[in-house]
């Protein structure tokens, strides 16, 4: 009797595992394939965003100020993990 419950404990612990196991591998391998395409008419803050794609070799970062802010405007810097990201400091148009 209790080599069975060892057995069906031990079971469900690995039953458990795998689960676990399988759940991990399909959350991490959907969220690394993402890519972002923006279409016709859209805007971020006011501002046009139309006809862009970023994926994890181009990102970007937008920034929105509710007042001017000291360095406005977008520019392309190095990531240092051999991609490109585009900063962009914006003031928010209402």
């Amino acid at each position: 009797m209790r080599l069975l419950k060892a057995t069906v404990g031990a079971g469900a612990t690995v039953a458990c595992l795998l689960v676990m196991a399988v759940g991990w591998n399909l959350v991490l391998s959907s969220a690394a394939s993402a890519e972002v395409r923006f279409g016709r008419n859209v805007r971020v803050g006011g501002h046009d965003f139309s006809n862009r794609s970023f994926n994890r070799k181009r990102r970007a970062e937008i920034h929105l100020y509710d007042r001017t802010p000291a360095r406005s405007g977008c520019v392309w810097r190095s990531d240092g993990r051999r991609g490109e990201v585009k900063v962009c400091h914006l003031r928010r148009i209402r």
